[in-house]
């Protein structure tokens, strides 16, 4: 047991994603995760220094094995030490898990309550519509990349 942990320790890094609702993803063998904080772009790979940021609503980016997969990461927080990156987010989807009808629908009710909460002069309403955009935005995108549009 103790060569396994050992090997997965020499040739990448583990990356678990965990919602309010439980834990979305959990792999070991990473070569490179990329998220996108509230202060750009950052790439982890082993051995990166300890990191602690704020994520914004966007695609977190996984590449192992030559592949690369895609989840719809709706803000929160990272956390890297000892080659794990933990992402607790406030939601979470891998791409393959993404409803594009749904998420296009809620694109749909998102720009529809901007409007009115424009038309109201609803700051707080705005806001909130604005955030639910973001999300709906960020889904169709990943779903997207998925399908090769």
């Amino acid at each position: 047991m103790a060569d396994e942990t050992a090997t997965v320790a020499t040739t990448g890094i583990t990356v678990q994603i965990v919602t309010p609702i439980g834990e979305v993803y959990n792999e070991n063998n990473i070569e490179l995760a990329i998220v996108n904080t509230q202060g750009g772009q950052i790439g982890i790979m082993r051995k990166h220094v300890p990191l602690l940021a704020a994520l914004t609503i966007n695609e977190l980016l996984i590449k192992s094995n030559g592949q690369t997969e895609t989840l719809a990461v709706n803000g929160g927080i990272a956390e890297f030490s000892n080659d794990l990156l933990t992402v607790v987010a406030d939601s979470a989807e891998t791409s393959g898990n993404i409803d594009l009808t749904r998420a296009e629908n809620a694109k749909e009710r998102a720009e529809t309550r901007i409007a009115h909460a424009q038309n109201d002069n609803n700051d707080a309403e705005l806001l909130r519509a604005r955030v639910a955009l973001m999300r709906a935005v960020n889904r169709i995108h990943v779903a997207t990349i998925r399908q090769g549009k």
